[in-house]
């Protein structure tokens, strides 16, 4: 029997890491879109919430995309492949 080491590099750990956090963060902002588009359909939300929301989200979608350019990440990176389920991330 041979010594099958796993063999691990900090770099592409880091990344890996990076991306898996980003992708998670990713999923619950587009989450928290739909749920919020949801509710707006519904008309549960003043004007002063719409503009709160839409403020809020914008800001957090920039910032997605300000961290991915920090780590060098494109937002198909982000989009993980759950096997069978297909990608995490809705087009």
């Amino acid at each position: 029997m041979t010594d099958a080491r796993l063999d691990l590099d900090r770099d592409s750990a880091g990344v890996g890491l990076v991306t898996l956090v980003l992708a998670l963060v990713e999923l619950l902002r587009q989450l928290l879109e739909r749920q919020a588009l949801r509710r707006l359909d519904q008309g549960d939300l003043t004007a002063a919430q719409v503009e709160e929301l839409g403020l809020t989200l914008l800001a957090l979608q920039r910032r997605m995309a300000e961290l991915r350019e920090h780590f060098g990440l494109t937002q198909e990176d982000l989009n993980l492949v759950l096997g069978p389920l297909g990608p995490l991330l809705a087009e």
